[in-house]
């Protein structure tokens, strides 16, 4: 199977009757791309950030897409709230979906935790990453620590062949749960309002809330990616 990476630049190609029949496109962007008479049944498209348009025979799907997920996921829609009361019950909520889906996993065979479906992270990996995304943007971006990164924790760019046990791992990941829960309890809104850095890229401006609001989107993110997983997982 022929591979393009990072150094082929496709940009603009055009394929004509070309067949591309289980093709995978991981981290590819296709932003503005046009497809004409084409045969797309049984494609599987995820896109973590589709919030813009994805137009299919003339009609923009994203407004069902979200509707959708957030049919799925009970409180999903509340992860853009913007006042402290508003977030903290968002909080609560995801907590809950959360230890229900640890409780689903407790009960799975032996080794589920790091079964690794079609290369993506392990479900141990996805908690490791949530623990990364939390120390950058509520430690680093949004309370100023100087040293904010557990070790455990895991980075996008990251595939280390280092396994921690995962009793560790629920460890450090309880931890940082309940200090996004205790961060809240006591926020105000002017706290909220206040000015931050992107921890990725320091010429953009934050906000402490738009920091949180990354938080819940990776949150909801990995918990849609985990829960897509453990279904392949359990169908064999």
């Amino acid at each position: 199977m022929t591979t393009f990476n990072r150094s082929d630049d496709l940009r603009g190609a055009k394929f004509v009757e070309t067949d591309l029949c289980g093709a995978r496109f991981v981290k590819a962007d296709l932003s503005g791309a046009v497809m004409r008479e084409v045969d797309i049944d049984g494609a599987d498209i995820d896109a973590p950030w589709l919030s813009g348009s994805l137009r299919v025979n003339g009609v923009d799907v994203v407004p069902f897409v979200e509707a959708e997920l957030n049919r799925r996921f009970p409180g999903r829609a509340d992860r853009r709230a913007a006042d402290p009361e508003s977030l903290r019950a968002a909080w609560a909520t995801l907590e809950h979906t959360w230890a229900a889906t640890l409780e689903r996993v407790a009960a799975m065979p032996p080794g589920t935790v790091d079964v690794s479906v079609d290369g993506e992270w392990s479900f141990a990996q996805t908690l490791r990453h949530l623990v990364r995304a939390t120390d950058i943007w509520l430690r680093r971006a949004a309370l100023q620590l100087d040293q904010p990164l557990h070790p455990i924790g895991l980075g996008h760019d990251e595939n280390t062949p280092e396994r921690p046990p995962y009793d560790e791992v629920l460890e450090v990941r309880a931890g940082r749960v309940a200090m996004v829960r205790d961060f809240l309890a006591t926020v105000t809104a002017d706290e909220l309002a206040a000015p931050r850095k992107n921890p990725h890229a320091p010429e953009e401006p934050e906000t402490v809330l738009s920091c949180v609001h990354v938080v819940l989107e990776e949150e909801w993110g990995h918990l849609r990616y985990a829960t897509r997983d453990l279904d392949t997982i359990v169908a064999g």
